[in-house]
């Protein structure tokens, strides 16, 4: 698929003064102060990452009892099975429910879970995974279900777990099921979720993996009141913080104050060398180094070769790399990780030919406004990945589909700003009952399952995802739009400069800079047949840049925005322009 996007316009963030000032006056370099600025910091103590400054696990409705339903169920010995899902935030929040069970005094004989097949169970605790759980769970029948970034909208499969007898804590962070315009809860003991009704937790992006560590902080504390232990004996649960910030990133959420503390505190200890073995087998699979680790790391180079094991595999691999502390077992988990995640490469390539081929009458001036996609060659586990694909190349949301072995549409959708995926999608099963099976996720992302035994799911969907499309979006919010931080003056063009920024945790809502700047183009080449490789004249000095994935010439003088970057070749290292856009 052509990888150059849609026509766009660029806009430069708005930079307060008095924030900028304040920030400088605190001591923070003067670039970095303009930038954190523009992204809403308006005091340097908003800078402190400190374990101290993360929000309390007693504002999180629902972490308070079941803190003390951990907490009994290890006093009384009790069977835990974690109900996983198959994606990095489902994984890493797997491996620190299972470590941090251990670390507050469960038996590891007595703590124990089940993944999800993505193809044969679907998603969330369905009375499928019970039932799996019931019969095939290490630690056998268990009495206590916890999940972890699922099962807000499992009505069924928790009704089915109470009835038979165990308990359910349910640990979440996506939206929660409504039902003729009601939001409808499951039955379970215990729900922690901050986007639940009646939560008054400040940060709402919390991810699932992020959501477990509070529950743990919250069964600790509830151990300590008991006279477990004191506070100077306590389990160090900052020992988890690696894999916290590595499901946080991957999993795309906002990166506001608390989850960019969680980021930043797992990101010190991988720098450090304290992280788990099957991290640093990760990093070393990715050929990255711990050392200087960044939030890009998780969401280009971890995360992909752990998601690659739900999408066409078993995620129990991605599970068990992240649990083990034997290195070499580690080590050969994450080959194993590796090697998949290059076959879902192959994959993915045939896919998004087959999706350009579908897109080839689709001009961009007419097209819809909301894109839908379907082959029956596609395969369930990578559609998330096209879906996103195609939403990059045309500003739209996208939606793809593969047919489920059951006979079902499985869809993966991807949203831009301004069009929320799940209430999109809500209104799609209003005006066509019956048509989606079942559906959930976020704003930006979210999955749905359509009825296509008449086999006109697909066309129905299509039409009335377009629709809605047509009726939510403006010719504004379909304009793609990139946000820079303006000119980056000739002084900060330095390897400083990069390692200044490379330290920051960006992401998801925290955007990394994107500088603009006007430029004449001196010489450009392309390499490997599809990256424009420049020679620029940047004010006064001359500078290289790379386009990734653009094979057309520039005009000898352009505006380009970018990213600052060091390009290390033979030992040596330059700093280089990666270009994002030209206007």
């Amino acid at each position: 698929m052509n990888e150059q996007p849609a026509d766009f316009v660029l806009q430069t963030r708005d930079v307060p003064p008095r924030a900028t000032f304040a920030l400088e006056q605190a001591g923070v370099h003067p670039l970095l102060a303009r930038l954190l600025a523009a992204r809403g910091v308006r005091a340097a103590d908003e800078l402190d990452d400190g374990l101290a400054r993360l929000l309390p696990p007693t504002a999180l409705k629902g972490a308070v009892e079941a803190g003390r339903l951990l907490a009994d169920a290890i006093a009384a010995r009790q069977r835990i099975c974690i109900v996983a899902d198959y994606d990095c935030d489902g994984a890493t929040a797997c491996a620190v429910a299972l470590r941090g069970l251990v670390l507050l005094g469960a038996e590891r004989g007595r703590v124990g879970y089940v993944v999800p097949d993505r193809a044969v169970h679907g998603y969330g605790l369905t009375p499928a995974i019970v039932d799996l759980a019931r019969e095939r769970a290490p630690t056998g029948r268990p009495d206590l279900l916890v999940t972890v970034d699922n099962g807000i909208a499992s009505l069924a499969g928790v009704a089915h777990a109470r009835a038979a007898g165990m308990a359910v804590l349910v640990t979440d962070h996506h939206l929660p099921a409504v039902e003729d315009g009601r939001t409808v809860l499951p039955a379970a003991d215990v729900i922690v979720n901050p986007n639940q009704p009646g939560c008054s937790f400040e940060s709402k992006a919390l991810a699932g993996v992020g959501v477990m560590f509070y529950v743990l902080l919250a069964a600790r504390a509830e151990l300590r009141d008991r006279g477990a232990f004191d506070a100077q004996q306590q389990p160090r649960l900052d020992t988890l913080l690696d894999l916290v910030a590595l499901g946080t990133v991957a999993d795309v959420v906002k990166l506001d104050a608390n989850n960019r503390r969680l980021v930043a505190q797992g990101l010190k200890r991988i720098r450090s060398g304290r992280m788990q073995p099957g991290v640093a087998a990760l990093f070393a699979a990715a050929r990255r180094e711990p050392a200087r680790a960044a939030a890009f790391d998780f969401g280009f180079a971890l995360g992909p070769r752990i998601n690659a094991a739900g999408r066409l595999a078993d995620m129990t691999l991605g599970i068990e790399c992240l649990c083990t502390d034997d290195p070499t077992r580690a080590a050969e988990l994450a080959a194993q990780l590796d090697a998949i995640n290059r076959e879902r490469r192959e994959v993915e390539a045939g896919m998004r030919e087959r999706a350009e081929e579908a897109l080839q009458h689709l001009q961009l001036d007419g097209a819809p406004p909301a894109v839908a996609l379907f082959d029956e060659s596609f395969h369930e586990g990578v559609v998330g990945i096209v879906a996103g694909r195609v939403k990059d190349q045309l500003h739209r949301p996208t939606f793809a589909f593969a047919r489920g072995a059951d006979g079902a549409l499985k869809g993966s959708g991807r949203s831009i700003p301004g069009f929320h995926l799940r209430d999109a999608l809500d209104l799609v099963a209003k005006r066509h009952p019956g048509l989606l099976l079942r559906f959930g996720g976020h704003a930006m992302a979210a999955g749905c399952t359509l009825d296509d035994r008449a086999g006109d799911a697909f066309a129905t969907f299509a039409a009335a995802l377009r629709q809605v499309a047509a009726e939510w979006l403006d010719a504004a919010t379909l304009t793609r739009t990139l946000r820079t931080d303006g000119p980056l003056a000739v002084e900060w063009f330095n390897a400083e400069t990069v390692a200044l920024l490379d330290a920051q945790v960006w992401g998801q809502g925290f955007e990394a800079p994107v500088f603009c700047d006007e430029v004449r183009v001196l010489q450009q080449r392309l390499v490997g047949e599809k990256h424009m490789k420049l020679r620029l004249q940047h004010g006064t000095r001359q500078c290289d840049a790379i386009w990734f994935g653009r094979d057309q010439p520039l005009p000898d003088t352009v505006r380009l925005a970018y990213r600052l970057d060091l390009n290390e070749w033979n030992g040596q290292q330059r700093v280089q322009m990666v270009v994002q856009a030209a206007a």
